[in-house]
């Protein structure tokens, strides 16, 4: 079959970077279905645990390059779960804080290596991975100028 080339080549490694990202998402949503947490709630409870006592929706959101409103729904969710709770800076505040329950403590220890995430980069060598480390930054830097 002869391969269709398109205008632009650089989309030919912007959809394979996109089919990555692809597939690990669907591998680790895939080992994450057990537990009841979804990636991106996932990323939000790691995120709570290394900000500890500073974790707010705001630096959340900053962290993770989402939007405030949509960390917000991911924080109530995640409550609800009872995963996280909430608790205001001072009485009528509208800042909140966000605390790991136990059980948000023990799905971030149990879920912090993936399975599927370590089989898909276990072909990288040291040296391989340093590189597409220090690649992906780079194009991490010019896309957001």
């Amino acid at each position: 079959m002869k391969k269709i080339m398109l205008l632009d080549p650089n989309y030919d490694l912007m959809f394979l970077i996109d089919q990555l990202s692809h597939s690990m998402f669907l591998a680790r949503k895939k080992e994450l279905n057990n537990y009841g947490i979804y990636v991106r709630q996932l990323r939000v409870l790691f995120t709570i645990r290394d900000l500890g006592s500073n974790a707010t929706i705001t630096r959340i959101a900053k962290r993770v390059k989402r939007k405030v409103e949509v960390i917000s729904r991911q924080c109530i969710s995640l409550e609800e779960g009872g995963f996280l709770v909430r608790h205001r800076k001072t009485p009528g505040s509208n800042l909140l804080t966000l605390e790991l329950t136990e059980k948000g403590i023990e799905i971030t220890d149990s879920l912090c290596r993936s399975k599927s995430v370590d089989r898909i980069f276990s072909i990288l060598s040291t040296e391989d991975r340093k590189q597409f480390i220090s690649f992906l930054k780079q194009l991490v830097e010019m896309a957001k100028n």
